[in-house]
C-alpha cells in the first residue's frame, strides 16, 4: 500500500525483534526462578534442553525452510483471526495452524527466543538431560534465531503477504 517506506518497516522489524528478544529473556529468568524445571523430578527440564539441542543441530537450510512454513502458519492463523466474527471463532479457528506449526517442529523465532535460552541456563546450570548440551552455546542460538528469523519473513512477508497482495491489491483504473 506504500503507506510506510522500507527503513521505516525494516526499523520496525528490528525494534519489534529486540523487544521479543526482551521479554523472552524476562520470561527465562521468570521460569528459572520459579523453579519450573525441577518439576517431575528434573524431568521438566531434561525435556527443555533436549528441545533446545533438537533445535540447534539441523543444518541452516533446513532450519530456514521450518522457519518459512512456520510463519505461514503463524500468519494463516492470524488472518483467521482477524476475519473471525466472535471470540470462540477465533479461537477454534487459529488453534489448527498454531497446533501444526507446534507439531511439525517448525522454527518460530520468537518462540526459540525462549526455548534456547532456556536450555542454555538449564545445562549451564548442571541440569542433567539425556542428550550432551555442549553444542548449545551463544553461537549456536544465534545460528538458530538467524535462519528462523529469515525463514520467518520469507514465510510471512513473501509467501503470505505477497499472495495477500497479490489476490486483493486494487488496480489502478484511472489512465
Amino acid at each position: 500500500s506504500k503507506k510506510i517506506g522500507l527503513g521505516a518497516m525494516l526499523r520496525n522489524w528490528v525494534i519489534v525483534w529486540v523487544g521479543n528478544l526482551c521479554g523472552a529473556l524476562v520470561v527465562v529468568f521468570i521460569v528459572y526462578m520459579a523453579h519450573v524445571q525441577d518439576m517431575n523430578s528434573g524431568m521438566v527440564a531434561s525435556a527443555m534442553i533436549q528441545t533446545a539441542v533438537s533445535k540447534i543441530t539441523p543444518d541452516w537450510i533446513t532450519l530456514f525452510f521450518k522457519g518459512i512454513l512456520c510463519n505461514t502458519l503463524v500468519c494463516l492463523a492470524v488472518w483467521i483471526g482477524y476475519s473471525a466474527k466472535t471470540v470462540a471463532d477465533k479461537v477454534i479457528g487459529i488453534l489448527l495452524p498454531i497446533t501444526a506449526f507446534v507439531a511439525c517442529g517448525f522454527e518460530h523465532c520468537v518462540a526459540n527466543m525462549f526455548f534456547l535460552p532456556m536450555g542454555f541456563v538449564l545445562s549451564g546450570a548442571g541440569y542433567a538431560s539425556t542428550v550432551a548440551a555442549d553444542p548449545l552455546t551463544i553461537a549456536s542460538i544465534l545460528y538458530n534465531l538467524s535462519a528462523a528469523t529469515l525463514g520467518n519473513i520469507v514465510g510471512g512477508a513473501l509467501f503470505v503477504g505477497l499472495a495477500y497482495w497479490f489476490v486483493y491489491h486494487q488496480k489502478d483504473t484511472q489512465n
